[in-house]
């Protein structure tokens, strides 16, 4: 019984070794996408699992986790421009984050997990119109996000709301 404990606590600690250097390796980050950006003013469509959070959610009125990906975009008051520069620094700012691509109204960066180096995309474009800057955040890898991509999201809300 004893021997049969310490074998599972070994099997069980070497899956773990071996996850944490996957991770390392980056072998757990995923496939960089080759869609993302702005057209026709929308950002790419939520995740077809729920593992992504969009502020365009409900312009796909029948996707599958239309409901799930939804969340609010980043209001902002003042100049669009001002507004966006601000949330850009804090997105840099923001540990285990790659700036990606920058231009004119819209970011992309990768967010990844400090031991496992999970990847996650997010994307932001500003809607001077609307006064909001609408937001993407997608797990690469994996079905559920476990709200990990809803949890960036507002946190860069609170930390705007704060000034930064």
């Amino acid at each position: 019984m004893v021997t049969a404990l310490k074998l599972v606590v070994v099997l069980v600690a070497g899956l773990l070794v071996m996850l944490l250097v996957a991770g390392q390796l980056g072998l757990l980050r995923g496939r960089v996408p080759t869609d993302l950006g702005v057209k026709n003013g929308r950002l790419k469509p939520p995740a077809l699992n729920p593992n992504s959070v969009s502020s365009q959610a409900t312009l796909y009125p029948d996707h599958p986790f239309r409901a799930y990906a939804d969340i609010a975009p980043l209001a902002y008051t003042g100049d669009g421009a001002v507004a966006f520069a601000q949330v850009a620094a804090l997105v840099k700012a923001t540990p285990g984050t790659i700036l990606v691509e920058e231009t004119t109204g819209y970011l992309y960066a990768q967010c990844s997990t400090r031991w496992l180096r999970f990847t996650d995309d997010l994307e932001l474009v500003l809607d001077e119109a609307a006064q909001v800057i609408h937001v993407r955040s997608s797990s690469r890898l994996g079905r559920k996000d476990f709200g990990v991509n809803r949890s960036r999201v507002e946190a860069l809300r609170t930390r705007l709301a704060q000034g930064g």
